[in-house]
């Protein structure tokens, strides 16, 4: 390995250190807030993962994940508090995420299949970073190009024709 993929090679034991400092975290706020639920950890390529499964309701998630984007955030402060480093952390609730993750797929193939039909670009409704990735992802492997556009938190994906 050069130099170079060393130090783009993701520091594992770094990435279950952050999903540890995380779990210990979210384990702590369902504590306070009187919520049983497990926490599942793992490293998936360059990021740490932490899910919480066993819930009942989707109170941690909320409308449109708002509350699980807070959670989140949250518990990347928790971690970068006890690092010092920046945290690309990841948090599930419930398996919303890899739900959501199978609908954006869904969708960012059917709207390059409709640009493809129509030659014409397709804004789409304004997504998180975590969406917006997801959707970019199936355009390209649908063989089209997306861009986002827009300012935070309306940023929005554009399919484009070839």
């Amino acid at each position: 390995m050069t130099e170079a993929e060393q130090e783009k090679a993701p520091d594992i034991s770094a990435l279950e250190q952050e999903g540890e400092i995380a779990a210990d975290y979210v384990e702590g706020l369902l504590d306070i807030a009187d919520i049983d639920g497990d926490i599942d950890m793992d490293v998936e390529g360059d990021r740490a993962m932490v899910s919480v499964v066993g819930l009942k309701g989707n109170e941690l998630v909320g409308p449109a994940g708002e509350v699980l984007e807070a959670l989140q955030e949250l518990t990347r402060l928790a971690v970068h508090r006890q690092t010092g480093e920046r945290s690309r952390l990841m948090l599930d609730v419930g398996g919303y995420r890899e739900r959501r993750r199978a609908e954006l797929t869904k969708l960012g193939t059917e709207m390059a299949n409709q640009v493809k039909d129509r030659g014409e670009p397709k804004p789409l409704q304004p997504m998180t970073p975590f969406e917006r990735k997801i959707v970019h992802d199936a355009v390209a492997a649908a063989g089209l190009r997306s861009e986002s556009e827009g300012e935070e938190p309306n940023r929005y994906v554009v399919v484009l024709p070839a």
